[in-house]
């Protein structure tokens, strides 16, 4: 006997848009019973935009790091999420962020880092900016010759800044101006941290100039790059070589909080070469000493701290279907920059590029499932995917919130 199916595209799943009370209301389950976010949410431009002002933008986002404003006096441009943003480092090193464009009429000011004289030009009419912003020239504004016009106030007039805060070399931005203070979104993050150091000794991690540095480009929406940091479901099948030092049976799953979850590792080995090892956080408890967690900060910043190292990667995404994984390893210390220790340092910098290597080919393989109309959410697992469903349902309850408020 013929089994006929009703595949008329209405009523497939995942084709179309779904309202965002109806996202959260499948995601906002117990975990068993929950459907995740529908593929439009991964598939859609439109749907990236909504992310980048719904979710993203009304929230705290790494967009950079401190380094790479190599001196006092320099502007570096940064593209995301389709805004033009420039980060500036002015002659006192303050760093401030801003949205690349001219007061005057929107043109772009920076294509490329560069140092700089303490101002920025416009290259369409040449009006001036210093890097704090101010307004400090406008040839002929008032006619051949004539800089200045009554009618017209340069204070009014600077570039536009973006709400910033720099933390352990990390540049973060808050595009809607509306998110908690800084310290409070970190704070979940540095108290459960308290058990390992203090902020002392967070301040004291260094970045290599040549063994710290890795930038990875994913054929994915950054959604996904996310969930699969969230969870260690994945190690056996994906990192053999990682699963066999820190096993999925040595992992747990951590506090999760209201912008932030992740995991946790038992089973942390320090790398020992020429019978020695990295220096070590002087008060990191010995019988913790091979404990590693691996906490994300909502939307886009993963941490991963160590007795003798710390990470910091943030995701910047292109568009729907391109995101970006620029990271810092830092390593505790100064002596841990001496030469004594350029093979530690390369070793783990190239384990983490082997890492973060791997996983590529999955959040990839999903991004391609999300054009399926075969699945449109799927299911969690209720006891190793509780980090992913919590991201799901932050996400959602973001989107839903954001509706109401218009």
């Amino acid at each position: 006997m013929q089994h006929d199916t009703d595949n008329t595209a209405d009523k497939r799943p995942g084709i179309g848009p779904v309202p965002a009370e109806a996202i959260l209301q499948r995601v906002d389950q117990p975990i068993a019973l929950a459907t995740g976010l529908p593929n439009t949410s991964y598939t859609s431009n439109t749907t990236f935009l909504n992310d980048r002002d719904k979710v993203i933008g009304n929230n705290w986002a790494c967009i950079g790091f401190v380094d790479q404003l190599a001196t006092s006096n320099f502007a570096l441009p940064v593209e995301f999420m389709a805004l033009p943003l420039l980060i500036t480092r002015d002659n006192d090193d303050v760093i401030r962020v801003f949205h690349n464009v001219c007061s005057h009429r929107g043109m772009k000011l920076a294509e490329k880092p560069c140092s700089n004289n303490g101002a920025l030009r416009c290259p369409y009419h040449s009006w001036t900016y210093r890097l704090d912003g101010a307004l400090r020239a406008t040839p002929n504004l008032g006619g051949y010759g004539e800089h200045n016009h009554p009618e017209f106030d340069r204070n009014v007039n600077g570039l536009k800044e973006i709400r910033s805060r720099v933390w352990l070399n990390a540049i973060f931005i808050n595009l809607s101006g509306t998110a908690q203070p800084f310290d409070e979104y970190v704070k979940p993050v540095l108290q459960s941290w308290g058990k390992f150091l203090s902020l002392d000794s967070l301040e004291q991690f260094k970045i290599s100039d040549s063994e710290s540095h890795l930038t990875l480009t994913v054929k994915s929406n950054w959604k996904l790059a996310v969930e699969n940091f969230l969870e260690s479901y994945h190690l056996p099948a994906v990192h053999p070589e990682l699963n066999r030092i820190s096993p999925l049976d040595k992992h747990y799953n951590l506090g999760m909080f209201e912008q932030s979850a992740g995991q946790g590792s038992l089973s942390y080995t320090r790398l020992e070469l020429n019978n020695k090892q990295l220096p070590v956080i002087p008060e990191w408890p010995a019988e913790q000493i091979n404990k590693a967690e691996y906490p994300a900060l909502y939307p886009n910043t993963f941490l991963g701290i160590h007795a003798d190292q710390l990470f910091i990667q943030y995701l910047q995404p292109i568009d729907h279907q391109t995101t970006v994984e620029h990271v810092r390893i830092y390593y505790f210390g100064e002596q841990s920059l001496d030469a004594e220790f350029a093979e530690h340092r390369r070793s783990l910098q190239n384990s983490w590029q082997s890492v973060f290597e791997e996983d590529i080919f999955a959040v990839e393989g999903m991004q391609a499932g999300r054009a399926s109309p075969g699945y449109s959410g799927g299911a969690f697992s209720p006891a190793m995917d509780q980090p992913t469903h919590h991201f799901h349902k932050w996400v959602a309850t973001q989107l839903a919130a954001d509706s109401n408020a218009d």
